[in-house]
């Protein structure tokens, strides 16, 4: 189960609005299954249907990350018009079984939908997702 802080959630919701209608992207980190931060990254695809996180801002993220003493629990992206289900190009380029992946829905603007799976293959298992501090005002 992948444990987020209402703050970070926040965060991802922010960053994937405010890219809005182009995709967002970027990694949470944390410790023990609990997000802690997020690092919002340039989508270099620039696009509405995929995502390209800018390499020299991944490289600054995970250097940070390492001096947090935190490590990467998983990806996040937006799909602006699609459902919060990994698409065939999610699937594609999901390298990191252990990772969650974090997918929020902007079909409904103004009340996101969430949800966070692991992706190993074509193998791909919805995970639960609890958020922390204050009211879930958050669809799944």
């Amino acid at each position: 189960m992948l444990v987020l802080e209402r703050k970070v959630l926040e965060k991802i919701i922010k960053h994937c609005k405010k890219e809005f209608p182009l995709e967002a992207c970027g990694i949470f980190v944390g410790r023990n299954d609990k997000a802690e931060k997020i690092f919002a990254l340039p989508n270099i695809e620039k696009d509405s249907t995929r995502f390209l996180a800018d390499a020299k801002e991944q490289l600054k993220a995970f250097k940070e990350t390492e001096k947090l003493k935190m490590k990467i629990l998983g990806i996040y992206h937006s799909h602006p018009d699609g459902s919060a289900y990994p698409s065939s190009r999610d699937r594609e380029l999901a390298f990191y079984p252990d990772f969650f992946y974090l997918i929020v829905s902007l079909k409904n603007f103004n009340n996101p939908e969430i949800r966070v799976y692991r992706i190993n293959g074509d193998k791909i298992e919805e995970e639960k997702m609890k958020i922390q501090g204050g009211q879930n005002a958050f669809r799944r």
